[in-house]
């Protein structure tokens, strides 16, 4: 079952978020710095609170599973680009006991309804490239990238 996030729920998906920091401290460590510090704790709270995201929680047998943090976007029009809304999913994760037993497409399905409940044409979100599990997934259930960030060694 997915549902949106109660302020009870919010320190077990800290618990999933450590995990996701983990993930990015290991696959970039010059990036990403270790350990989950009181500020990146709290952050869900800042989340809770605003009036344009929404915290939503997979749960299976009482135990919340899996989470998604949104953020509804409306960028208006500039000299370069159209105005645009959409649903972007800022975080995004399954403990890894839960995984492989569809927790995170009940999330994704949860998602797409959601932004066609909003009136969105679409959901984006972002990931780092080195997650190749987390890209599977996402190109599986259907994003396409549409857009790179490249680096290069100096």
């Amino acid at each position: 079952m997915v549902r949106f996030a109660k302020e009870e729920d919010l320190q077990r998906v800290n618990e999933l978020r450590k995990v996701v920091n983990d993930v990015h401290v290991e696959g970039r460590p010059d990036i990403f710095k270790p350990g989950f510090n009181e500020e990146l704790r709290d952050y869900i709270y800042d989340i809770w609170a605003a009036d344009n995201k929404d915290i939503i929680v997979a749960q299976r047998d009482g135990v919340i599973c899996g989470f998604a943090c949104l953020q509804y976007v409306d960028k208006p029009e500039s000299p370069f680009t159209n105005a645009r809304q959409f649903l972007d999913v800022d975080e995004f994760a399954v403990d890894p006991a839960y995984r492989r037993q569809g927790v995170a497409t009940e999330l994704i399905t949860f998602v797409r309804e959601e932004a066609k409940r909003r009136g969105f044409a679409r959901v984006e979100l972002n990931m780092w490239e080195f997650n190749e599990s987390a890209l599977a997934f996402y190109e599986a259930v259907g994003f396409k990238t549409y857009r790179r960030y490249m680096e290069m060694d100096v």
